[in-house]
C-alpha cells in the first residue's frame, strides 16, 4: 500500500471549504429555530418536542451515510454525491423555512410546516457535512491530518460566527426586526436566504476542486480488493455494536449529559435572554374557544350568525373588544380615548403601553378615568370603565366560523380561507382556553433573538480559544472534566443573569465546554479502535450524539410544565439550570473512562478529528 502523498495547503483548504457554508446553514438553524415556532405561535411547552425530528432523523440517516458513502463509486465520486443532494435539500429548506409564519396557514398547520421544513433542513445538513470529514480520511496522510483537520475546525467556527451574526447584522443595515404577529422579522429571513447562498457558493466551489480517487488509486493508497474494485465490505451494524469497544460506551455516557444539556440551550436559550435580559412583554395568547363539548381552534375566529354578519372577534390569537361599558352602560365601539389623549382601544385591539403590556384587561375596570371618547363621541359622568370583548356578551344560538385567512376588501366585503363553521346552541358557555407566553412580535423579543446570535458568536470564538489551551493539559480526562464543569457553570449563569453584557461570561464558559466536546469524544474512541469501516463506525458514535437529544426533547416539556406556574410566562430559564446540572453530572462520568487502545474486530488506529458532525 502506497503512502498518501503530501497535499500543499490550498489542497487541504479546498477538501474542507465547503464546511463554511454548511457550517453557516447550522448556526442559522440553532440560534433562530426556537425564535420562528415562537413567532409562529407555539406553546413554550412545546418547544422541545419540535427538535425531536432533527436527532432523529440522525439516528437513522447519519449510520446509513456513512455505511452507504462507504460503498459508493459513480461518476460524481465517492463522498461527493451525498454532499451535492445534501446541499442542494438544504438550500431549498432554508428558503422556506423562516416564511413557515406568512403562508397564511393556521397555527397549526404553520407548525406542521415548519417541522418538516426543520427535519429536512437538519438530515440535509448532516448529509452536507459529513463528506468533507470523510475526505480527510480518504485522501490525506497521517502526517497531515492533524492540519487539516485544524482547518476544519477553523471553518466550522468562522461559519458558525457569520451564521449567528447575520440577523443582528441585518438588523444594524436596516431590515426590519420586527414583523406582524405570527410572522418572522425580514432580518431573519434575509439571514437564512444568504446562508442559502452561501452554501451554494461553497458547495460549487468544492464540486470545482475536489478530484476524489478513483477506486484503483484510492485501492494504492488505502488498500482492499474490494475498494479497487469499487466495493466495500458489507457491514452489519449491530455486529459492530456488540464488538465496539467500551471506551465507545463510556465516552457515550458523557455525550448523553452533554447533549442532553445542549438540546435544551437550543430550545430556551432565546426565550431565558428575552425574559431575564431584555424584559419581554408578556400577553395572553388564545389557543381555543369552547363551550366544553366543543373546541374551536383556531389563530381567527369570527361570528357569522345574522347580528354581527362576519364579526372578526379573535385575531392572531388575541380577543378583540366589543365596546366598553361605563357606569353599567354598553357602548360599542372600535376605538377608544380615555381621558382626552390616551387611547386604550384602536381597530378592536387592546393597546399596548410603552412597556408592550395590554393598558387593560378585558373586564377590569380602570381607574382614574375622567372622561371618555368613543369613536369620536365623549361620554359626559364617566366611572367604572371596562372593555367588554364579544364573547362576554353573547347568548342563545351562534356560529363561529375558524379561518386561517381572513381579509376585507375596499366594499368591506370578508373573505375567508381554509375555514369551518360551528354551531353553538348555548353562546353563554363560550369561554376561551389561553396561555400566557412572551410577545414575540414585541420589539423587545426580537432584539433579545438578534443579540443571542452574538452569544452563539461569542461562544464559538471562545470555543476556538479554548481549543488551543486543551492540548496544554497533562492530563486529557482532567481537561475533558474541567471543560465540562466549566459549561455547567455557563448554564446556571444564563439561568440567573438579567444583563446582557455578563451573559457574555455564561457563553464564553459555554463555549469551554463546546471545544471540549468537539474534541476528546472522537479523540478518546478513535485511539481505542483498529480496522476498516471508518463511516460506519463514526455514524454509530453519532447515535450518541442523537439519542441524548431526543429524549432531551421528549421531557423537556414535562419539566418545564412542573416549574410552570398557572397563569405566568413559563420559567424557561430553569430549564438552563436543569441543562447545567445535566452537564456537571456529565463532567463527573469523565472519570469512569479507561483510555488506552482495544482490540475491536479488524479496527485500525485514526487520526483524531478535531470537530464531530453537529446534529
Amino acid at each position: 500500500m502506497k503512502t498518501k502523498p503530501d497535499l500543499s495547503f490550498w489542497k487541504l483548504w479546498n477538501l474542507s471549504f465547503g464546511f463554511f457554508g454548511v457550517q453557516i446553514a447550522y448556526a442559522l438553524q440553532s440560534a433562530n429555530v426556537s425564535r420562528i415556532f415562537t413567532t409562529i405561535g407555539a406553546d413554550p411547552h412545546d418547544l422541545s418536542y419540535f427538535w425531536i425530528l432533527p436527532p432523529l432523523m440522525g439516528l437513522i440517516v447519519q449510520p446509513l451515510v456513512g455505511m452507504f458513502s462507504d460503498r459508493t463509486w459513480n461518476r460524481f465520486g465517492r463522498r461527493l454525491p451525498y454532499l451535492i443532494f445534501g446541499a442542494l435539500v438544504a438550500i431549498i429548506v432554508m428558503c422556506l423555512l423562516p416564511n413557515a409564519g406568512s403562508f397564511h396557514f393556521s397555527v397549526q398547520d404553520a407548525i406542521i410546516f415548519g417541522l418538516i421544513a426543520l427535519m429536512l433542513l437538519d438530515t440535509s445538513i448532516n448529509m452536507a457535512m459529513q463528506p468533507f470529514k470523510m475526505l480527510v480520511g480518504d485522501m490525506v496522510n497521517e502526517k497531515q491530518k492533524g492540519q487539516a483537520y485544524s482547518i476544519q475546525s477553523f471553518l466550522c467556527n468562522a461559519g458558525s460566527v457569520v451564521g449567528f451574526l447575520l440577523p443582528f447584522i441585518f438588523g444594524i443595515i436596516g431590515l426590519s426586526n420586527v414583523a406582524p404577529a405570527g410572522e418572522v422579522p425580514q432580518t431573519v429571513i434575509w439571514a437564512f436566504y444568504i446562508g442559502a447562498a452561501i452554501l451554494a457558493i461553497c458547495v460549487i466551489y468544492s464540486l470545482l476542486k475536489i478530484k476524489e480517487w478513483p477506486p484503483h488509486v484510492y485501492a494504492e493508497y488505502n488498500g482492499g480488493n474490494d475498494v479497487k474494485e469499487g466495493k466495500a465490505e458489507k457491514t452489519n451494524l449491530f455486529k459492530l455494536l456488540v464488538h465496539a469497544p467500551s471506551t465507545f460506551w463510556t465516552v457515550g455516557l458523557v455525550q448523553f449529559f452533554c447533549w442532553f444539556a445542549f438540546l435544551f440551550l437550543w430550545t430556551y436559550a432565546t426565550n431565558t435572554v428575552a425574559l431575564n435580559a431584555f424584559h419581554t412583554p408578556a400577553v395572553e395568547s388564545v389557543t381555543a374557544i369552547t363551550d366544553g363539548t366543543q373546541k374551536i381552534g383556531g389563530k381567527n375566529i369570527l361570528l357569522t350568525n345574522a347580528d354581527y354578519k362576519n364579526q372578526m372577534i379573535l385575531s392572531h390569537g388575541t380577543l378583540l373588544a366589543e365596546g366598553v361599558t361605563s357606569d353599567g352602560t354598553f357602548y360599542p365601539a372600535s376605538n377608544v380615548i380615555v381621558n382626552g389623549t390616551d387611547t386604550i382601544v384602536k381597530n378592536h385591539h387592546i393597546v399596548l403601553n410603552a412597556e408592550g403590556d395590554a393598558k387593560i384587561g378585558f373586564g377590569k375596570t380602570m381607574s382614574g378615568v375622567t372622561s371618555l371618547n368613543v369613536d369620536g363621541i365623549d361620554i359626559p359622568a364617566v366611572k367604572d370603565v371596562e372593555v367588554v370583548d364579544y364573547l362576554s356578551r353573547l347568548k342563545g344560538e351562534a356560529t363561529l366560523t375558524s379561518a386561517a385567512i381572513v381579509s376585507t376588501d375596499e366594499a368591506g366585503k370578508v373573505t375567508t380561507e381554509d375555514a369551518k363553521e360551528y354551531h353553538i346552541a348555548d353562546a353563554s358557555a363560550l369561554h376561551t382556553e389561553s396561555h400566557t407566553v412572551l410577545n414575540a412580535a414585541s420589539p423587545e423579543y426580537n432584539a433579545a433573538g438578534n443579540w443571542v446570535g452574538i452569544l452563539y458568536a461569542v461562544q464559538a470564538l471562545a470555543s476556538v480559544l479554548w481549543a488551543v489551551i486543551l492540548p496544554r493539559f497533562r492530563s486529557r480526562k482532567f481537561s475533558y472534566f474541567l471543560s465540562l464543569l466549566l459549561g455547567g457553570v455557563g448554564f446556571v449563569t444564563l439561568g440567573i443573569f438579567t444583563n446582557e453584557y455578563l451573559l457574555f461570561i455564561s457563553f464564553i464558559l459555554i463555549g469551554c465546554a463546546w471545544a471540549a466536546m468537539l474534541a476528546w469524544p472522537f479523540t478518546i474512541l478513535t485511539n481505542s479502535l483498529k480496522g476498516g469501516n471508518i463511516g460506519a463506525y463514526l455514524g454509530l458514535f453519532n447515535c450518541t450524539i442523537c439519542l441524548p437529544q431526543i429524549i432531551a426533547a421528549l421531557v423537556g416539556g414535562w419539566i418545564l410544565s412542573l416549574l410552570s406556574t398557572p397563569g405566568q410566562v413559563a420559567p424557561e430559564n430553569e430549564m438552563m439550570i436543569v441543562a447545567g446540572i445535566a452537564i456537571a453530572v456529565g463532567s463527573l462520568c469523565v472519570f469512569i473512562i479507561k483510555e488506552g487502545k482495544e482490540k475491536s474486530g479488524d479496527m485500525k488506529v485514526q487520526e483524531t478529528p478535531e470537530i464531530s458532525e453537529n446534529i
